[in-house]
């Protein structure tokens, strides 16, 4: 699975949301200050080439929607980040996060339960 740009990211998260819908609709949904149709049209068209959006056509329009759950692509992305970062290794990732301390103690005490619970299926 290819990487996402922040552009690519920021519309396949409008796309994620709405299930689906035509530029105009993407448009819409972005924050200020918006950026032009034709900008929306080329990100999509490039998301299309990628794999990651599909769509029906009616017309002269086209609707569009997500190809790749936001879950499949968060399990690819936080892979790629510990990859890249820290070694493949989720103990380094976790670690960074608490020696920063990023993590609050009831985030520790929720991980514990987490690892607890899948230690004994």
């Amino acid at each position: 699975m290819k990487e996402l740009t922040k552009a690519e990211e920021e519309i396949m998260h409008v796309l994620w949301e709405a299930g689906k819908g035509f530029v105009k609709d993407l448009i819409a949904r972005l924050p200020e200050p918006q950026p032009k149709y034709t900008t929306v049209s080329t990100i999509i068209r490039i998301l299309e080439e990628k794999g990651f959006v599909g769509h029906n056509a009616y017309g002269n329009s086209h609707e569009y929607y997500p190809l790749i759950t936001k879950e499949t692509y968060s399990e690819h992305a936080t892979k790629s980040v510990m990859k890249k970062y820290f070694g493949g290794s989720l103990n380094r990732l976790v670690s960074f996060f608490v020696d920063k301390n990023d993590i609050s103690d009831k985030e520790l005490e929720e991980l514990q339960k987490i690892i607890q619970k899948n230690q004994n299926p």
